[in-house]
């Protein structure tokens, strides 16, 4: 399941502390202030979930899908993201509960495997 803007001010408002429009205010102004951010270049963390930076990419080769011939493409900025030593703990540690206590003890967890200190 994907959880939308529209699940996250759900569940602020569910909070009692605030009414849906201020609820979806709030959430509004905090990722408007993340692009803001980012688009300025800067860098935004958020203790204990990760930090959003933009990276540069080269100018890089590459081929018209269509024809075939080669191209270059040009340089780019792309956001990138990378999770914080805590939310892979979480991440991880309920992957660990799902695979665990079900009846086929000596099944092979589905999906790809990590091993431990991957992430």
């Amino acid at each position: 399941m994907t959880l939308t803007k529209a699940d996250i001010v759900a569940q602020v408002y569910a909070q009692g502390q605030l009414t849906k429009a201020e609820a979806a205010d709030a959430v509004e102004r905090g990722l408007e202030l993340i692009k803001q951010s980012l688009a300025t270049g800067d860098e935004v963390l958020v203790s204990g979930f990760g930090k959003w930076s933009v990276r540069e990419k080269a100018e890089r080769r590459g081929r018209n899908p269509q024809t075939g011939d080669p191209l270059l493409l040009p340089p780019r900025k792309v956001v990138t993201f990378r999770p914080s030593r805590v939310l892979k703990a979480k991440v991880q540690a309920h992957y660990d509960d799902k695979g665990s206590g079900g009846a086929g003890g000596d099944q092979k967890p589905a999906g790809k495997v990590f091993r431990p200190g991957y992430f």
